[in-house]
């Protein structure tokens, strides 16, 4: 079973990909599970892929919530991944065991915080507290104003190696699986060589031991912000503005309803 983190750990040493995709509702999530994904992420890209916002940074701890609990209700087999939304987790570890137990409660079976070495601590704190934590570092989209951008990370030795330190620190401190996202692909195989735990890449090159993509870019239903690194295997927009326009075509034609 997939929500057993363990089968995680023994996929690496075995050299198997884990695969995962984001789901924020019950259809979407049940049709991930059905195809066998190993993970579903409920993330808090909800907020510009569902919201149509310009960033993730008001999400609420509410919405996760809410977007946990019905994920989890379409999700049989498939590992549920939760975000703590900015906010949520960065003031203290307390802090975090409060919004953490939230979202396990609703559904989640491990949460994702973003941040490197200042997250240690609260990493710890979690871990020895029954909360399975996913670390997430290099583009950390709740960052997005102190990088200027939805801006690659670790390009320069000195900021690939603090990547190496904060990955290594964040494993180390209990850290079940750690993702980096959008990070030379070198970088992250290297990393993925040092760590014991999973790693899950996003625009991180093919080194890691499994992927993510947000279900949107998946399915082409994202038309306004889909990065470069994302690959699209259906051009959903299209056809559902096909069978929506048929539907309004037969409805003012008089042919439907029938």
């Amino acid at each position: 079973m997939s929500k057993n983190l363990g089968a995680w750990e023994k996929a690496k040493r075995e050299g198997r990909k884990m695969t995962m995709i984001t789901a924020y509702d019950y259809p979407f999530a049940k049709l991930a599970d059905e195809a066998g994904l190993d993970a579903v992420l409920v993330g808090d890209s909800l907020g510009m892929v569902v919201a149509g916002e310009a960033d993730t940074l008001r999400v609420s701890l509410e919405q996760m919530e809410y977007h946990t609990r019905i994920v989890a209700a379409g999700v049989k087999r498939a590992l549920v991944m939760a975000d703590l939304p900015f906010g949520s987790f960065e003031e203290s570890p307390a802090q975090a065991f409060a919004a953490s137990a939230r979202l396990l409660k609703a559904g989640a079976d491990i949460v994702k915080l973003e941040g490197g070495a200042p997250m240690v601590e609260t990493v710890a704190y979690l871990s020895a507290r029954a909360i399975p934590v996913c670390a997430h570092i290099g583009l950390t989209p709740q960052h997005v104003r102190q990088f200027g951008g939805f801006k690659r990370q670790g390009k320069t030795p000195e900021a690939a190696a603090r990547l190496i330190e904060d990955a290594v620190a964040l494993a180390e401190a209990g850290a079940r699986i750690v993702l980096m996202e959008a990070i030379p692909s070198d970088l992250a195989t290297e990393i993925t060589q040092r760590l014991s735990v999973p790693t899950i890449g996003i625009g991180a090159g093919n080194g890691t031991d499994g992927q993510v993509l947000v279900l949107h870019d998946v399915l082409g239903l994202n038309t306004d912000r889909a990065p470069g690194f994302a690959k699209r295997y259906l051009d959903g927009a299209a056809l559902m503005q096909t069978a929506l326009g048929q539907y309004a075509d037969e409805v003012r034609a008089v042919r439907f309803p029938a």
